[in-house]
């Protein structure tokens, strides 16, 4: 049997399960495994987002809550991301997390509990995809507060800098389709390239002034004004900012052939990966740097400042700086394609405003360009906010974890409540009763830790300038969900087809 034909059968396979699940093939499936974990990795970004955000653990907790405390979390998301792939197996939609609420509530509370879903899951990942140009503007503004001592910051620095970025992301999606695996993959090769090269660069400069083996593992600080314990706990944001956005697998299984199979390793593997180089290149920082307290405070940023103290050479700094800044561009174009697709995906099920608008894919590009847009234009007034305050903004990208986390815990906690039985027994990623069930509990209490750890304050006294706006930000979520669910929602929005042929 030729090549040709083995995959022509596999889609046509896709494509009927797709039928039975109330869907039509409107997608190109044209993402490789290869692709999708080149995908899913960009999004994760580990050990550039870990980086890049050292100064929120850093005086949360110190050495101690950046090293061990990304391993807790890693167990946490890996627990989540395990449950969620093995439902994704049985339930391959673009939907996600809403479309499974859907299939495993009870039909009393299904189209509500779905509808809820939905909304936190889209307005998660139009807040994440806010997050990657945000981080962008940061990383190439710390360039010119190193090179230039006069250099003052100014909000719109930042802010034109992540709209060019949001724009080129656009571009991209619309009119490189064909090309988007291609750059997961490139996207991939450049992370672990860069991270390697970084890696040995920064350890060889700095021998032999390492940091001592006790500050690198068991090295504490709190500069919260929490208490010791909470201070670590609060800490844990890094790491967990560091280890989610692989559903972004879950919202692309319709692009990807035997989704069923190849969405829960992709998904699995991501964390792993992620884990591995953001853990290893954590360590050599921790034990290249030469002033903690620098680290924390310039204004060039956290991983900029560790190369300069290693390097002692501005030009060789800004160079190795150039691969944690592509990592974010490729963040940001795979970020914005998933954010599309769970926007589409919603909207074809009427949970949207102008949904039949939302759920259109282009006939000549072959995606979703009003997702797109809209996506874009909803990121750039996340960027806006820069202009007014950034602790509303910092609110905005917190509350993006948050509500992944929620949109996460939902079909788990539904699937722990209506038993495990409720899933088909047959199917291509099954974890078994035990260790289904342990995985389930695990990643249910890490998301309702993290989501009221991530409503404090970062620090006391609580001023209006410090305050966590999180709990603000995700109250708006829901009194938009609240609003579309009263006025629109309750007559048009029937939820997915929730039977499946097993």
């Amino acid at each position: 049997m030729s090549s040709s034909h083995v995959d022509s059968t596999q889609l046509n396979t896709d494509a009927n399960i797709l039928n039975q699940l109330g869907y039509s093939q409107e997608l190109e499936r044209n993402f490789s495994f290869l692709a999708m974990i080149g995908m899913a990795f960009a999004i994760l970004n580990s050990w550039t987002a870990l980086a890049a955000s050292l100064t929120v653990a850093l005086p949360s907790g110190g050495p101690t809550v950046v090293l061990w405390g990304l391993c807790l979390a890693s167990i946490g998301q890996l627990a989540i991301a395990t449950s969620l792939a093995e439902i994704c197996s049985v339930y391959p939609t673009s939907g996600g997390q809403y479309h499974w609420t859907a299939v495993l509530s009870s039909p009393r509370y299904a189209r509500s509990l779905s509808f809820i879903c939905g909304w936190i899951n889209v307005v998660g990942w139009w807040a994440l995809t806010a997050s990657a140009g945000s981080f962008q503007g940061h990383l190439i503004t710390g360039i010119f507060s190193l090179s230039y001592s006069s250099y003052e910051l100014h909000r719109w620095h930042i802010l034109l800098i992540y709209i060019i970025d949001i724009f080129l992301a656009l571009l991209i999606n619309i009119f490189g389709l064909r090309t988007l695996p291609l750059l997961n993959k490139i996207a991939f090769i450049w992370s672990i390239l860069g991270v390697l090269t970084i890696s040995i660069v920064v350890l060889i400069c700095a021998y032999p002034n390492y940091q001592s083996v006790s500050f690198v593992f068991g090295g504490f600080l709190n500069r919260t004004g929490w208490n010791d314990y909470l201070a670590w706990m609060l800490g844990l944001l890094q790491a967990t900012l560091g280890t989610t956005g692989y559903d972004a697998v879950a919202h692309m299984v319709e692009e990807i052939p035997n989704p069923g199979k190849n969405a829960p390793k992709a998904m699995i593997l991501s964390i792993v990966i992620g884990f591995l180089t953001g853990f290893i290149f954590l360590i050599i920082l921790l034990l290249s740097l030469t002033d903690v307290n620098l680290v924390m405070t310039d204004k060039s940023g956290p991983l900029l400042q560790i190369f300069y103290q290693v390097l002692h050479n501005k030009t060789y700094s800004i160079l190795l700086n150039m691969f944690p800044i592509v990592c974010m561009m490729f963040a940001t174009i795979s970020m914005m394609t998933t954010s599309s697709r769970i926007t589409y995906a919603f909207a074809r099920d009427n949970g949207l405003p102008l949904s039949n608008y939302l759920a259109r894919v282009h006939s000549t590009f072959n995606v979703p360009v009003n997702a797109l847009v809209l996506t874009s234009i909803i990121a750039v007034l996340f960027g806006c906010i820069y202009l007014i305050s950034t602790s509303a903004l910092n609110a905005i990208l917190s509350a993006s974890v948050v509500a992944l986390g929620v949109s996460y815990g939902i079909p788990i906690a539904t699937l722990l409540i209506r038993g495990r039985d409720i899933l088909p027994k047959k199917r291509q990623f099954c974890l078994g009763n035990t260790f289904g069930c342990i995985c389930n509990i695990v990643g249910l209490i890490f998301i309702i830790l993290t989501t009221i750890l991530f409503l404090f304050p970062p620090e006391t006294p609580v001023t209006l300038i410090n305050m966590n706006y999180t709990i603000v930000a995700f109250a708006i979520i829901f009194i938009f969900a609240f609003l579309h669910w009263f006025f629109v929602g309750h007559k048009d929005y029937h939820g997915p087809h929730v039977h499946i042929d097993q």
